[in-house]
């Protein structure tokens, strides 16, 4: 591409590979116009009551349920999540909505604190222009999970959504327009990464969220650095799931399908390590192969269907490059293992046995339906080989002892330890990671607390 040239943002159906619609990507003029104009908006929004923003809120909500077969419809052509899964993710778009609708004034209310002072007190205040820098995976919910705290706080949003979900980001936009929301309180931007770095350097924005790779964050980490700015990075992840010897095993069983393979596999927090006792691990291994070969893959659009493609085709060839070269260090294919014939970016669901520390899918995130199983003496050694990873997101661990998995939870490395259940967000929990899987949460009180001033008042 040479200098100039504005690059073309493409939508491309990864079940059939059908090109369905091409966008060119904005111009660093015109996308600094857009922020600035973000900016003039905040100046009002920031002075709207919490009950005319929840009320706003409440709208985008109505909209996302009353639309939700047409976004999830959507999501499904563009990055070929099966289309129950999609239906899901919009209902909780709107419960997130709903939610920060319901409690932002009561996280944000100021705090009284008695010091020498007649009176002080701490206050939350907005920020400003927010990018949100967003990934294609879950194309609705990871851009809801950052929109509807940071809106209601009173900030204002600009969205940088991965290249290939262009229609996602627009229909987004178009639900908080539709709601209602001041121009430009809600602004996506069809721009390419170089663009999306310069932007970090405006005065206008105050702040970056960024969910998506480890070199993403890196960069944008950087960027905000060098310009003092504040950012919440949701990086990747390779969950353990731990499962001991005591653990009821088709419960496990049937919760590690889910945990590996929900929207085909491509999860940060989906289970990618399944460390297993060695006295169950056979009996574990073959409950989980028997429920992974019963799963129905093929078109995402299918409600029948478990397991869509992956959502691009350099993706599958990574995630089929990750399984060879475990295959080579000495891991063993129980099932899967290969691209699938025909049209379309799909990959056979995968568990491979005989992991150790040191094999690529124990040292990397893979994203798609590949299990590495790793068997372990004890939990002294499972809880080891859980924090030998240079991630910690998420994990799970499988035991009828509640006391004991509470005890191994201290132990873990990790932003969640889900016990006896998959590793989920919720709006009402703290979301996000350590080491190099970011820093910073997202959800709940501590979410909306990140892009806020906090502010102390004194007055004598």
């Amino acid at each position: 591409m040479e200098e100039g040239e504005l690059m073309a943002i493409e939508s491309v159906n990864p079940a059939t590979g059908e090109r369905i619609k091409t966008f060119d990507a904005i111009s660093l003029k015109d996308a600094k116009k857009e922020v600035k104009k973000a900016h003039k908006a905040f100046l009002k929004w920031r002075m709207t009551s919490f009950s005319e923003r929840k009320q706003l809120m409440l709208k985008a909500a109505e909209i996302l349920k009353a639309n939700k077969e047409q976004y999830a419809k959507l999501m499904t052509e563009e990055m070929g999540k099966p289309v129950r899964e999609a239906t899901s993710e919009v209902e909780k778009c709107a419960w997130a909505c709903e939610f920060y609708a319901e409690n932002a004034e009561r996280f944000l209310k100021e705090e009284v604190v008695e010091t020498d002072a007649s009176r002080s007190y701490i206050r939350f205040d907005p920020l400003g222009v927010i990018l949100a820098v967003m990934p294609w995976n879950f194309p609705f919910w990871q851009v809801f999970r950052f929109a509807a705290p940071a809106l209601m706080a009173g900030n204002t949003g600009v969205l940088k959504h991965a290249s290939n979900v262009p229609q996602c980001a627009l229909a987004i936009e178009d639900v908080f327009k539709k709601a209602g929301f001041p121009d430009d309180v809600f602004k996506a931007l069809l721009i390419d990464s170089k663009t999306t770095l310069k932007l970090v350097a405006m005065k206008e924005i105050k702040a970056v969220s960024l969910t998506g790779s480890e070199k993403a964050g890196q960069q944008i980490a950087a960027k905000a650095g060098r310009h003092l700015k504040k950012c919440v990075l949701e990086l990747g992840g390779s969950d353990p799931f731990i499962v001991l010897e005591d653990a009821e095993l088709d419960s496990a069983a049937r919760s590690a399908v889910i945990a590996r393979t929900l929207n085909t596999g491509q999860s940060c927090i989906a289970a990618k390590r399944f460390i297993v006792a060695e006295k169950v691990a056979d009996a574990f291994v073959q409950k989980f192969k028997e429920q992974l070969e019963a799963l129905k893959v093929g078109d995402p659009s299918e409600p029948g269907n478990n397991l869509g493609p992956l959502a691009r085709e350099d993706l599958r060839a990574a995630l089929d490059g990750q399984v060879k070269r475990a295959v080579e260090k000495g891991a063993r294919i129980v099932t899967g293992g290969t691209v699938m014939d025909g049209k379309g970016c799909f990959y056979k669901p995968t568990i491979l046995s005989n992991v150790r520390p040191g094999n690529p899918v124990f040292e990397e995130e893979t994203f798609g339906p590949v299990a590495a199983i790793i068997s372990v003496k004890d939990e002294k050694e499972a809880v080891k080989l859980a924090n030998q990873s240079n991630y910690g997101l998420g994990a799970s661990i499988w035991t009828k002892d509640k006391e004991k998995a509470e005890r191994l939870a201290k132990e873990i490395e990790s932003g969640a330890v889900f016990v006896n259940g998959v590793v989920k967000s919720d709006p009402r929990l703290p979301f996000g990671g350590i080491k190099q899987s970011g820093y910073g949460r997202e959800l709940s009180a501590y979410g909306i607390k990140e892009f806020v001033n906090i502010k102390t008042v004194w007055v004598k």
